[in-house]
């Protein structure tokens, strides 16, 4: 099969959504393009003495309505394509939750899990040196992405504010509440798809104990959508890391905690789902990442990688409410082939959209010497959630367009105004 381009897919949407507001050919090329594709060298010595040198990006794409925004990744596959992509589909996120921000994303091509923590540290620093000019609390605010987390945001907000020659911890988002971090910003992207759900359920009618949940990842957003579904009286059947999935053949669900236990015990999920010291072998199975896409059950929350259901398996795709937390999971194909069978596809841009707000709520603080409490945080973020889907919602339903498709279309009305506007 070839290779799925996350960025044609994008600019799929883009081109598609763009066609059907009037905008012009300029226009969308316009926002179709970065306003930068930044690349350096980053210099460390490490614990031996050696010194390597890294690959480090940030791309920022279309500041229009306020700063670049988007977290930071360490990963050894990371590359300019990838951070490209997500940059562009950050900018489309701001704009869907109305968060006055562009689209910005970095990385290093690392792998992290080989490093020291104090070569970690040295790494992170780099970064911050390398993009000094590059960045600032009005011009581009990292976060937190793959591999990276609130201790590393903690190091590069210390040395920018070194760099800057005073405390500007309004510079990163995602730090730890010591350094200036928000309440509520490590639940966020799983919490806010929560609120987008529970919205959702009051249009349909849905019932938490009579609904079934599978959900693909069992990383940070993963995990904690899992465990906040589960609080809520959704029977959660199936859960998967990367390594593979458990499956509740019962269909009585299962509490993530008892999950993430295991694996923190054992290193994966693996098929038999423990609580306490008891463990059932017998009504639980281990299956594989695809195999829990294909499961028969309500709602399916693909919470790991981009392309994960495509044109080869959207046919097998049984549930009735696709809730995309993971970038990019679902490809235009697939997107048709659920809208003509009347299945609901949550998008990524409402659906994870959590985390950036939050950030956006921390940045606000930082800038403005606040601190909030978490049950503000939830407050606000559950508003901005439920507002923007239900906008969402009647837009698909008075155009007859996916939620996808909504989405994308009030996202570049929201950043074509405001390039409009930024010329007149």
């Amino acid at each position: 099969m070839p290779s799925i381009n996350p960025f044609d897919n994008a600019m799929h949407n883009l081109r598609q959504s763009g066609s059907a507001l009037g905008l012009t050919d300029e226009q969308i090329e316009k926002i179709g393009m970065p306003d930068a594709i930044l690349e350096r060298e980053l210099s460390i010595t490490m614990d031996s003495g050696e010194v390597k040198v890294f690959r480090g990006y940030r791309v920022q794409f279309n500041n229009a309505r306020g700063p670049y925004k988007g977290g930071i990744r360490f990963h050894p596959e990371a590359n300019l394509d990838e951070v490209k992509t997500l940059a562009f589909l950050m900018a489309i996120k701001c704009a869907v939750v109305d968060i006055p921000m562009g689209g910005g994303k970095g990385g290093i091509q690392v792998n992290p899990k080989e490093l020291s923590a104090a070569e970690l540290e040295r790494l992170s620093r780099a970064w911050v040196r390398a993009f000094f000019k590059d960045i600032g609390p009005e011009k581009d605010i990292p976060a937190p992405d793959v591999y990276t987390n609130p201790t590393i945001m903690a190091w590069m907000a210390d040395e920018y504010s070194k760099l800057a020659g005073k405390p500007t911890p309004a510079t990163f988002t995602g730090k730890p509440i010591s350094a200036g971090g928000s309440q509520g910003r490590d639940t966020a992207t799983g919490q806010g798809a929560y609120y987008v759900l529970e919205a959702l359920a009051a249009h349909r009618g849905i019932v938490p104990r009579e609904t079934t949940v599978a959900v693909q990842g069992f990383g940070n957003a993963g995990y904690h959508i899992a465990q906040i579904l589960h609080d809520a009286g959704y029977r959660v059947v199936a859960v998967s890391d990367s390594r593979g999935a458990i499956y509740d053949k019962r269909h009585q669900g299962m509490d993530p905690k008892n999950i993430m236990l295991t694996k923190e015990e054992k290193g994966e999920i693996g098929g038999c789902y423990c609580a306490g010291t008891v463990c059932d072998c017998e009504n639980y199975q281990k299956i594989t990442n695809d195999a829990l896409l294909e499961l028969d059950v309500d709602i399916l929350v693909p919470a790991a990688l981009e392309n994960q259901i495509t044109a080869d398996n959207v046919e097998r795709v049984q549930a009735d409410i696709i809730l995309e937390v993971a970038n990019g999971a679902l490809t235009p194909e697939a997107d048709a082939a659920l809208f003509a069978r009347n299945r609901v596809v949550v998008p990524d841009s409402l659906a994870n959209a959590g985390g950036v707000t939050v950030s956006y709520f921390e940045w606000f603080q930082n800038t403005y010497a606040e601190s909030w409490e978490e049950e503000k945080v939830q407050r606000k973020l559950r508003e901005v959630m439920v507002t923007t889907f239900d906008a969402i919602w009647k837009r698909a339903l008075d155009q007859g367009l996916t939620l996808r498709q909504a989405a994308y279309h009030i996202a570049l009305e929201r950043i074509a105004a405001a390039m409009q506007k930024r010329h007149s």
